[in-house]
């Protein structure tokens, strides 16, 4: 049998060496939170990311949290979002006080909506927290004309996102502000948690860098009761070593989705369009109402499959309370059918054509 194809490898590779330096460098200066790496880190990601801001934190969820936070939404405020994403989205606008409100998604592109989030809107609605899924930038346009409409706050989830654009604009820079992680998985991973946030609004970045150190104007003086999440030096060293790699790991995500594509057209799965050019491709999913069928043959062909996301956030137990009555359809049909397949920048032009040469040669249940 052919060696197995995993669906990711988080062990580091080309840049082992280039990683044990930076964190080398940390350890032996001795300074690992708020320091050089960290401020540092910040000044690169706001560059690559077209932003005036970035404010590294503890992981993505509380650079969602604490945006919201920043820009004054709380408890009483309703944030509308999307079902179809990581739960973490929204638990953050929980963290943060508010109410997450769930519309559904655009049955093609698989992000939230802007007709179905503008029917969702009350006079308790803040703001509107669109995910930009698998690195497909959610419609931006729409949202911000929206959000104009009615005075409403945008933040971007764009923690699947990383150097993404819209309409040619970078993702995060279009709304108050872009939420982004650095968890293991992500395009931009560290060895551990991590997360950011960027934005262009002054205000809204010292607020959230206070927040972010317990509320702290100065050294044990505490304004507002903020949080403990820090991006600490040693992930801040390593992540400016892969920021420089990203670029290139971007291309080869894109390159590899391409083949995809190509390979399987007219083929037994459905793909989802790319329905805009900064794509980055975190995730690789298709669709097939018989997806248990397909993973098992996958499997047995030693190719490892991912299911992204099972359940709809509005269908979790933990959101019952506050989604009861919640109906999004396209959302909870995308979950049953969507299957992602490996896509990573190590993934070799001939795994990608094995992938497809199995997915052509499966055929679904009548």
């Amino acid at each position: 049998m052919a060696d197995s194809i995993p669906f990711l490898s988080l062990t580091p590779g080309e840049d082992a060496a280039a990683v044990r330096d930076a964190m080398a460098r940390v350890v032996e200066r001795g300074w690992f939170i708020l320091g050089p790496e960290l401020e540092a880190f910040e000044h690169e990601f706001a560059t690559a990311s077209g932003a005036v801001h970035a404010i590294g934190v503890g992981n993505g969820t509380d650079a969602i949290a604490l945006t919201l936070r920043a820009l004054g939404i709380g408890p009483g405020d309703e944030v509308i979002t999307t079902p179809l994403s990581a739960a973490f989205s929204a638990l953050a606008i929980v963290m943060a006080g508010a109410t997450p409100i769930f519309a559904d998604i655009d049955p093609q592109r698989l992000t939230l909506d802007p007709a179905a989030a503008a029917a969702a809107i009350t006079p308790r609605t803040a703001a509107i927290l669109p995910v930009h899924l698998y690195g497909q930038p959610a419609d931006m346009a729409a949202f911000e004309s929206l959000a104009r409409r009615h005075h409403l706050a945008v933040v971007e989830d764009a923690c699947q996102a990383h150097l993404s654009t819209c309409g040619g604009r970078p993702v995060g820079t279009i709304g108050a502000a872009g939420a982004f992680s650095f968890y293991p998985t992500k395009n931009l991973g560290a060895l551990g948690d991590g997360g950011a946030i960027v934005t262009n609004d002054e205000a809204v970045a010292d607020r959230a860098r206070r927040l972010r150190n317990g509320g702290q104007t100065a050294l044990y003086e505490h304004a507002e009761l903020g949080v403990n999440s820090r991006l600490d030096e040693l992930q801040a060293a390593v992540l400016r070593v892969r920021l420089e790699a990203l670029p290139a790991g971007t291309a080869r995500r894109r390159a590899l989705a391409a083949r995809y594509r190509a390979g399987l057209a007219d083929g037994p799965v459905h793909v989802p369009p790319e329905c805009d050019e900064g794509h980055v491709y975190h995730l690789f999913p298709v669709r097939t109402a018989d997806r248990h069928r397909l993973r098992s043959e996958l499997g047995a062909r030693g190719i490892s499959t991912l299911i992204h996301y099972p359940l709809p956030i509005h269908r979790q137990p933990a959101f019952r309370s506050i989604a009861t009555g919640v109906a999004c359809p396209h959302a909870e049909q995308a979950c049953a059918e969507l299957c992602s397949l490996p896509l990573h920048p190590q993934l070799a032009d001939e795994d990608c054509d094995r992938v497809v040469d199995a997915i052509r040669a499966w055929r679904p249940s009548a």
